[in-house]
């Protein structure tokens, strides 16, 4: 049996600081999350009623409900993924896969990295020039949402990128051996043993798309309309602007309604990244490395 020497036990004491300090910065990122949760359940939970989530606002927005708002959420973020995912995911395989180390992959990288840093409102007029006037989409669901997809590719890209880059090369080479095509390889071999990384991506995509509101105020989103969009083509509210809106901009709203529409947005996005975590878990676990 071994006893432990004065060094072990000033390593130990050292682990156990260094321990310490890094438990007290996990609490610290924690506790403000906590803490907004604790004040928007305090205050909007009350707001949160049957009633409050499936009727339209009335008497100026300072009463009613929320639907069309929480209805013109989900257009824009399904929307926007639906059209993100598919480009980012292709973006990512040519980078990835096919594309060889030179100045115009460089290039690209780069512009991916500048894209990411660009703010919201610049994405914003740029929507309004291209899908809004060039395009001629007008103030719609599609315009906004495709203002909203461009925003958040790069996310999906860099996610997807470092998902395939992380399963092992020594997977393709044996599928290579096999007689298998490029292709073939990555479509049953890389992307299925990387779907759970290009998920973090969408995660983390979902919950920007459905928090801006720059990008969505000049491109489809509307400060009042009492009914639900009928196509891509329609304006919606949505619930990043609503609470924008009822906030600053309309007089006599009671106080509790603000927190009542902040707790439900962030509830939904919560709910969306939980189902996708569940998803991304599930498929984690059928890896066999």
């Amino acid at each position: 049996m071994f006893e432990a020497t004065e060094l072990n036990r000033k390593n130990q004491k050292t682990e156990r600081l260094w321990r310490l300090l890094f438990l007290m910065m996990t609490v610290l990122l924690i506790l403000p999350v906590l803490i907004i949760l604790g004040v928007l359940i305090y205050h909007g939970g009350p707001m949160i009623t049957i009633d409050f989530l499936f009727t339209e606002p009335t008497n100026g927005m300072t009463a009613g409900g929320i639907l069309p708002a929480l209805v013109g959420t989900v257009w824009l973020v399904a929307v926007a993924l639906l059209v993100s995912v598919p480009i980012g995911i292709a973006a990512a395989l040519y980078l990835s896969e096919y594309a060889a180390d030179n100045w115009l992959t460089r290039s690209i990288n780069l512009a991916i990295i500048n894209l990411a840093g660009v703010p919201s409102i610049v994405h914003a007029l740029f929507g309004v020039g291209a899908f809004v006037l060039f395009f001629r989409f007008g103030t719609s669901i599609l315009a906004a949402s495709l203002t909203l997809a461009i925003m958040t590719l790069p996310v999906v890209i860099v996610a997807t990128r470092e998902s395939l880059q992380a399963v092992p090369h020594a997977f393709r080479e044996a599928c290579w051996n096999m007689g298998a095509s490029r292709w073939q390889t990555i479509r049953h071999v890389v992307l299925p043993n990387s779907v759970s990384g290009i998920l973090t991506g969408v995660i983390l995509e979902v919950s920007r798309t459905a928090g801006e509101t720059a990008p969505i105020m000049f491109t489809g989103a509307a400060f009042f309309l009492p009914f639900l969009p009928q196509s891509v083509f329609d304006q919606t509210m949505a619930m990043s602007l609503h609470l924008f809106v009822i906030s600053t901009q309309v007089p006599g709203v009671p106080e509790n309604l603000p927190f009542g529409v902040a707790l439900v947005l962030i509830s939904m996005v919560l709910a969306m990244n939980a189902l996708s975590i569940a998803f991304r878990m599930v498929l984690r676990g059928r890896k066999k490395w």
